[in-house]
């Protein structure tokens, strides 16, 4: 079969084998259980870049003028390596819904019975046979370029100009024409969805909060993420009726894209309105920085309005309509831009405040909020009169702080939950409480990091193309896979695409954070004076509440 399909296509043997075997690699697991679907599309283009692998290798090796053996004997021997890839690779088919479900257990999901071989196997074929046809055709293009432009010049230097032409234009389509106008798409899409007002959420009566007729922002200038965030926390009584204390109505300020027309103009906005509503007179003010589109978790926030009898002031500005690959993708300084700005009002009016009358002041973001909100705060600008700390999830793999505190944690700590130094100014967190270390004493200001071991958003490498990830040695996480195992350039592809599905996940795993797991880094961050035991039982309710925030 195998070569009936290399002879109708006038497929290289060489090149049908690596393909094969990048193939078999495909299907086995990474962080995030995939669907067939998109196992197809992943395992199709791999398929084809093990082909072109192959077709390059043995380009090179004639380029040096080394002699193809094409004797009888050296072609049955490249049929039967071919033969024994695509046994490995049916090998692989047959394993892949107990590789699936080797990640689904761990993340009590229920077990997949097939990873739809047939389907799969079709969707595979589809892809590889489009690249195919793609390369192919540029193939044909860099031979026509060079043929018309060899009359004219030398033969080395037809061919790179052939193949430079055919990649501009490559270039050229890809990105100038397909990739600005999806993003364009998605722009669209996603600024539409920001304006969206939903009609059963009427603007606040309340004068104190944001977005209502005595507010500095208009409703409709929240944002549909802003309209959400302000709109959903819990009020004074639901805090009472929880926790059983007299609580305070918690304020939550939010500034959204089109409130004003720059990143410092909406920063003094959100300032002037945190004037307004008293944030400054709270015990706990926080500033955060949402995810790409404006969204703000309320599994990170309401735990902490609970955790102070609403003693808390939060405030988030908005700084993209996209989702947070693509913001980072396309507008990587657009964050760091907005959150800069507003920690930069609120620090610069809070230290202006008596001492021992202002609210500790703390940063806070999930994902690219709290890649964001990291870069917001210059350690030298603020030695002088520190915040009192900051609580960051789920931080994406190119956070500097968290890169740093990683590669340098103490000897024989896991990457996944690593120690840096004596505890004394960092700590790392996951599903299991891990920030109560012996022996060690908070500094003046106290930095979290949570992060789930599953989560390809904080641990994808880029160097994972040629290197083992730390994370991926013993001991692993409690939700990684022990059937995971590394491959060159294979392992890399795949995190990427369990980025893309990170969020999809139940909660408790991969990027999706639980509020009880929220709830302890606050409680180690912010030190509140609830009794251990009603943390204990504020943690309980949280964890009957994760279909809330699922």
């Amino acid at each position: 079969m195998v070569n009936a399909f290399r002879d109708r296509l006038a497929l290289s043997r060489i090149g049908l084998f690596i393909g094969l075997l990048f193939l078999a690699a495909s299907l086995t697991p990474s962080l995030i259980p995939r669907p067939y679907l998109l196992q197809g599309v992943l395992s199709g283009l791999l398929l084809s870049l093990g082909y072109g692998f192959g077709i390059l290798a043995l380009w090179f090796w004639r380029y040096l003028e080394l002699p193809v053996p094409q004797s009888r004997r050296v072609l049955i021997v490249g049929d039967l390596a071919c033969a024994a890839a695509l046994f490995l690779t049916v090998l692989s088919f047959w394993n892949a819904s107990h590789w699936q479900n080797s990640i689904r257990a761990l993340m009590n999901m229920p077990p997949v019975q097939s990873v739809e071989p047939i389907s799969l196997v079709v969707v595979t074929v589809l892809v590889f046979l489009i690249v195919l046809l793609l390369a192919r055709l540029c193939l044909r293009a860099f031979r026509y370029l060079s043929a018309r432009i060899e009359p004219y010049s030398t033969r080395p230097l037809s061919r790179v100009v052939g193949a430079f032409a055919v990649l501009v234009l490559v270039w050229t389509v890809a990105d100038g024409v397909l990739l600005k106008a999806a993003l364009r798409m998605a722009d669209s899409s996603f600024r539409e969805l920001d304006s969206l007002v939903d009609a059963d959420v009427a603007p606040p009566a309340d004068p104190m909060k944001t977005g209502s007729a005595a507010s500095l922002i208009a409703w409709q200038d929240l944002g549909f993420r802003g309209r959400e965030f302000v709109s959903s926390g819990p009020t004074a009584k639901d805090i009472t009726a929880v926790t059983g204390h007299e609580a305070k109505e918690p304020i939550r300020v939010y500034v959204g894209l089109d409130a004003a027309e720059t990143a410092e103009e909406r920063a003094a906005l959100a300032l002037a309105e945190m004037k307004r509503v008293g944030a400054f007179d709270r015990s706990i003010l926080v500033v955060t920085m949402p995810t790409g589109t404006g969204w703000m978790d309320p599994a990170a926030m309401d735990p902490l309005d609970y955790l102070h009898d609403g003693d808390v002031a939060s405030v988030g500005l908005q700084y993209s309509y996209l989702a947070s690959w693509l913001s980072l993708l396309v507008e990587p300084s657009y964050g760091q831009e907005s959150g800069t700005a507003l920690f930069r009002a609120v620090y610069g009016y809070w230290t202006t405040l008596p001492k021992d009358r202002r609210p500790r002041l703390y940063l806070h973001g999930l994902s690219l909020g709290a890649l964001n909100s990291a870069r917001s705060m210059q350690l030298i600008d603020v030695i002088g009169d520190p915040p009192q700390g900051a609580f960051w999830a789920g931080p994406p793999f190119p956070s500097a702080g968290w890169i740093s505190a990683t590669a340098n944690r103490v000897e024989g700590t896991p990457a996944w939950l690593p120690r840096f130094g004596d505890g004394s100014v960092i700590r790392f967190t996951a599903q299991k409480n891990a920030l109560d270390i012996p022996g060690a004493t908070w500094g003046p200001m106290r930095i979290v990091y949570l992060q789930y071991a599953s989560d390809p958003i904080v641990f994808f490498k880029e160097n994972a193309f040629y290197r083992e990830p730390d994370w991926m040695k013993t001991p692993r996480g409690p939700d990684v896979s022990p059937e995971l195992r590394w491959y060159p350039v294979i392992t890399a592809l795949q995190l990427g695409l369990d980025i893309a599905l990170a969020t999809t996940t139940p909660m408790g795993h991969g990027h999706v954070y639980a509020p009880e797991n929220y709830l302890d880094g606050w409680v180690a961050v912010t030190t509140p004076t609830m009794p251990p035991e009603e943390i204990s039982r504020l943690r309980d309710y949280f964890i009957a509440q994760r279909a809330k925030y699922q």
